[in-house]
């Protein structure tokens, strides 16, 4: 029987996919179209990548924007509060703002710096005249929308515009928000999004329901809006069409990137749902691995790809707790095939930082190694997209060969994904099959494990090939 997709792996996607679309777009923010694939016109898989950073705010390379840390005030109020408190997020809101950030919305900022409080500032900048229409309250949804989901349809439309109405008066911003939650919604409990669209635009208010029927329409394009990409119709419209019209995550990105304008909001919004359909096996563990950034007005914590990871498991009502490994004999490095050494988690966490390593399982601390790449892949029988995920890497490793690095490849106990991976690269690279694969490394590395049934059928589907990935 097919194997449906773990719930987790589709938490873990819509909010890594957020922050990844969040810092891959932001480098051409406000540019014009095409840029993207202009500087990158096939995937780069080296020790550079399309998480280039720059732009007019110098972002680092694979740093999220004030669409994420904004997310992040929500998820952490969520669970802080158990449940939505409008006045501790508005209190969020407040202490971020005062922090100056390096960006931030002109709406946003308008109500923030209002001195109003929390349950009129947005209502009373609505009211004035003030342009509240943007796709800043769009773009922190996915924290709420993932919390929420667990309660139901219209539990989540309530949550979507009582937090979008917090900074964003004009009712047709929540009401956006109403329908990501619900296609989110659907999308992590393992359902087709795209055909929820009636359902979602259901539950928005009667008077909004034709503007928005228009951009979710199947017939739709970018071309269409009679808005900026900046404003709320336009951006979830798109995030819909690139879903609609992308083959996977990574095509995805590259649709909405290549729109220009407001790049790493729709990217963030398109991410958040692309991520929940494909899981988090579906993003490019390049991007991945190096997505991070900081909250002003928060302290100095660094987030990464594991925090956010755990964040997301504690959303759907997991505890959040800090994985800690402890500590493990270590195992290698050993150069098990040419190029190529394999180790356990300590292993490769002591070993020499000139490698690139390749990790296959959770780390607890960040390694210090500067090329670093973090898979997303169980050691069991529940992976459905461990196709996805192995094509991913052997990828990946091929580009950093060619670039003449030692490659690392590692799990926690150096056994059963590690093996894995070893195999198929003999696979990919040697023509080798299944069971000369396996034979070979077994000569060469003692600590091989064969007990996991998906990856031995995996294994069996790996052909000699070039690198899969296209433009």
């Amino acid at each position: 029987m097919p194997l449906t997709m773990h719930r987790s792996h589709r938490v873990a996607g819509a909010l890594v996919g957020s922050a990844v679309g969040d810092a891959l777009g932001a480098p051409f923010e406000f540019g014009p179209p095409g840029q993207f694939s202009a500087r990158f016109p096939t995937p780069v898989r080296g020790s550079r990548t399309e998480m280039c950073g720059g732009g007019s705010l110098g972002w680092e390379p694979g740093e999220f924007t004030d669409d994420t840390q904004m997310a992040l005030l929500v998820a952490e109020s969520l669970l802080e509060s158990n449940g939505l408190d409008e006045a501790d997020l508005f209190d969020r809101f407040l202490r971020w703002a005062a922090a100056d950030p390096p960006d931030i919305g002109n709406q946003t900022r308008a109500v923030l710096t209002s001195g109003r409080p929390w349950d009129s500032a947005a209502a009373e900048h609505f009211a004035s005249g003030g342009r509240a229409a943007g796709n800043g309250s769009l773009m922190r949804a996915t924290p709420a929308a993932i919390w929420f989901s667990r309660f139901g349809a219209e539990a989540s439309a309530d949550a979507a515009r009582r937090v979008s109405a917090l900074t964003h008066g004009d009712p047709a911003a929540g009401e956006g928000c109403v329908v990501f939650h619900e296609l989110l919604r659907v999308a992590l409990d393992g359902g087709d999004p795209l055909a929820a669209v009636p359902a979602a635009l259901s539950l928005v208010a009667p008077e909004h329901r034709g503007k928005w029927t228009a951009v979710l329409d199947p017939g739709w394009t970018p071309e269409q809006a009679t808005e900026s990409n900046g404003a709320v119709w336009p951006t979830l419209g798109t995030a819909v069409w690139a879903l609609r019209h992308g083959r996977d995550f990574a095509d995805a990105m590259r649709l909405v990137i290549d729109l220009g304008g407001d790049t790493d909001t729709v990217a963030c919004v398109a991410g958040g749902l692309a991520g929940a359909v494909f899981g988090m096996g579906g993003i490019p563990m390049r991007w991945s691995s190096a997505v991070h950034g900081w909250v002003p007005g928060f302290g100095d914590r660094r987030w990464g790809l594991a925090d956010l990871q755990e964040l997301a498991a504690a959303l759907d009502g997991k505890p959040l707790q800090r994985y800690e490994p402890g500590v493990i004999p270590r195992i290698g490095p050993a150069e098990v095939l040419p190029g190529i050494w394999a180790g356990n988690l300590d292993g490769a966490r002591y070993s020499e930082e000139d490698f690139a390593v390749i990790s296959l399982c959770r780390l607890g601390d960040p390694f210090p190694h500067e090329v670093h790449r973090m898979a997303y892949i169980a050691d069991d029988d529940y992976n459905a997209d461990v196709d996805t995920v192995l094509a991913d890497v052997l990828d990946d490793m091929a580009a950093l060969r060619a670039e003449g690095h030692r490659l690392l490849v590692h799990c926690h106990g150096g056994a059963s994904r590690t093996g894995l991976v070893l195999r198929a690269w003999l696979r990919r690279t040697e023509g080798m099959s299944a069971q000369e694969a396996t034979d070979h490394v077994a000569e060469r590395w003692p600590h091989l494990g064969l007990w996991n049934a998906s990856f031995t059928a995996a294994l069996e589907r790996v052909s000699p090939s070039s690198p899969s990935g296209t433009p």
